[in-house]
């Protein structure tokens, strides 16, 4: 679709802003098809923007000298990674001006979970960018509507949890992204009814009283909620297992029509008596038939009938969770709205009833100043040469690339460390999958194995796990270097799909077949290592029910977010190896080395 002449990105951004506030899904959705039509002039004049407003500041005085030429920028602005600014940013969070960056305020920082780099990083925002990423989660509700029929007859009932802020020594706050976009739909909102929780419980900063709340108001409500989720779907399913935990006291309160005693903070306690205002017997007695059922298959349908769909992201390192919520859903679609990180908002998914494995993001041009950078499939490397580099117009169908932001809000030629592949376009905006994180990796020797193909590896064994009558709970690696040869370590928590109870004694050989069924997976040059000594068999070491909540609740002490926390699929934190070593119950080796296949060789 040709781009249309007159078309002005500022006008129209304003237009759609208004339009989503009132959730009119014909109008917002025309914006969309405005921007994404003129995607390449939208970007021009993000970039244009940019660089007029900012060209003084220090950072791009550095390589501008105060020149805002776009083709410049693109010749003296280095790509950069975190390290790289966050000496800037880190002067501004001690006290020095924002203009160090960008001429706008800074308004807060935004924490990344913390969880993939082993360190969370600060990003500058302001409150222009928040509101533009406001935009964005009320236009993915317009989207939902447009596909989902009846999702404004009902209740919504999505389980958030927002960290304690802390304030940097210039007085900024600096939260997470979650917790700030939560602030601005309350603010914006602010007798918001379509939640079946209200924003006080949303907003309390105890995630355990905040959790058995927010489930409890959803189970008085359970007749009128049409959708569920969380952020993420490792998220989602923290929820369930503390549903299996806690449901015969939370039927108990609604038997009693009295909260429990620990629910200690004000407001939640307020905020149920609302919703809770006498007993109800039968509900209790219905919830407890339900969950006292010897497997939980389907219990998200059996508890909530009316339930649509899950929403939460399930994409990259997320899609190792789908047997499990498949499993716990009754067949309910997954959906995987956003693509977004505390760096940069990218887009969104505009066909959200698709399969998991066809999910593909709309990057929205408006966002930020997007480029990429080619990846060659064939070794994994990125050609990271500027003359490489290409815009958002130019990327090709089938192939794989990392993304470059260049933002609102100071960050310039930022790799975000996200490998995906293009899938498409709709009208001029390109869609893309997430692949993998380019940081992410095992290595031994000159192995090197990605996220994307660990857990590649990893679903192959969990399909011989299914079949034995087993789902996989969660898994996480290391690279275990302290013998020789050093050899990969997985650990594991199962759960019977006929019982939610602990697995018990385990057959030693068939996580040992689970051992070489991911090992054979694996490409070529681990398997060559293998062959040649270089590396030890792969280990499995099989944790207790409840490992990977120790290991959130670990990295939560840390600083990390519930909202935003994600399992890290390759752990480097010694202490978080001890905890998870402390809970293991049995260790098995991979019985026999795997063998290279003609076209490996």
């Amino acid at each position: 679709m040709a781009s249309t002449p007159d078309f002005q990105a500022g006008s129209s951004i304003k237009a759609f802003s208004s339009i989503a506030s009132t959730l009119d899904s014909q109008a917002g959705l025309k914006i969309l098809e405005d921007i994404t039509t003129n995607a390449a002039q939208v970007q021009h004049q993000v970039l244009d923007e940019i660089l007029k407003r900012n060209a003084n500041t220090e950072y791009l005085r550095c390589f501008l000298n105060g020149d805002s030429d776009k083709e410049l920028f693109k010749q003296k602005v280095p790509v950069v990674e975190y390290e790289d600014i966050s000496p800037f940013t880190d002067r501004i969070a001690n006290g020095e001006p924002s203009n160090i960056l960008l001429d706008e305020p800074i308004s807060e920082f935004l924490l990344s979970s913390g969880t993939s780099g082993g360190k969370r990083k600060l990003m500058p925002s302001t409150a222009k960018y928040m509101d533009m990423k406001f935009v964005c989660s009320q236009l993915v509700n317009l989207v939902m509507i447009k596909h989902v029929e009846g999702l404004t007859q009902g209740k919504w009932m999505n389980f958030y949890f927002m960290k304690p802020d802390f304030e940097t020594p210039s007085g900024l706050t600096a939260t997470t992204f979650m917790s700030s976009l939560i602030k601005i739909i309350q603010q914006k909102y602010p007798q918001n009814k379509i939640y079946t929780s209200p924003d006080v419980i949303i907003r309390c900063l105890d995630s355990n009283q905040s959790m058995y709340c927010q489930l409890l108001c959803g189970l008085i409500q359970r007749d009128n909620v049409v959708t569920t989720g969380a952020a993420f779907a490792s998220t989602f399913l923290v929820v369930i297992n503390f549903l299996e935990d806690h449901w015969k006291e939370l039927c108990s309160n609604i038997r009693t029509g009295h909260l429990s005693d620990w629910i200690t903070d004000s407001g939640c306690r307020d905020s149920v008596k609302l919703i809770m205002s006498e007993p109800n017997l039968e509900l209790a007695n219905l919830i407890e038939q339900v969950c006292s059922a010897k497997s939980w298959e389907g219990i998200i349908k059996k508890l909530w009938p009316r339930t649509k769909y899950i929403g939460a992201i399930v994409t990259g390192s997320m899609a190792q969770y789908i047997p499990t919520l498949n499993f716990y859903s009754g067949g309910l679609p997954l959906v995987s709205l956003v693509y977004g990180s505390s760096e940069c908002f990218f887009g969104i998914n505009l066909n959200p009833l698709c399969q998991p494995s066809d999910i593909s993001y709309t990057i929205l041009p408006n966002m930020a100043y997007f480029e990429f950078i080619p990846v060659d499939t064939s070794n994994g490397a990125v050609c990271t040469g500027k003359e490489n580099i290409v815009d958002l117009a130019n990327v090709k169908i089938g192939q794989f690339y990392e993304i470059v932001s260049t933002t609102n809000t100071g960050i310039y030629r930022y790799r975000v460390g996200d490998i995906v592949k293009v899938t498409g376009f709709h009208n001029n905006a390109p869609q893309v999958q997430v692949v993998r994180r380019q940081s992410v990796v095992l290595s031994i020797d000159i192995d090197k194995t990605t996220e994307k193909n660990l857990s590649k590896a990893v679903m192959q064994a969990q399909l011989h796990l299914e079949q034995l009558g087993f789902l996989l709970i969660d898994f996480t690696s290391y690279a275990n270097t302290s013998s020789i040869p050093g050899h990969y370590v997985l650990f594991w928590e199962l759960m019977m799909k006929e019982s939610t109870s602990d697995v018990g004694e385990l057959n030693s050989e068939m996580i040992e077949q689970c051992c070489y069924i991911i090992e054979e997976s694996l490409d070529a040059t681990y398997k060559i290592v293998r062959k040649e000594n270089s590396a030890g068999p792969l280990e499995i070491r099989v944790g207790n029910r409840g490992t990977f909540d120790a290991l959130m609740e670990f990295f939560i002490a840390g600083g990390s977010s519930l909202s935003q926390y994600k399992t890290p699929r390759c752990i480097k934190s010694e202490d978080a190896i001890k905890l998870l070593d402390s809970r293991v119950v049995g260790r098995y080796f991979s019985p026999k080395t795997p063998h290279l296949l003609p076209d490996e060789i």
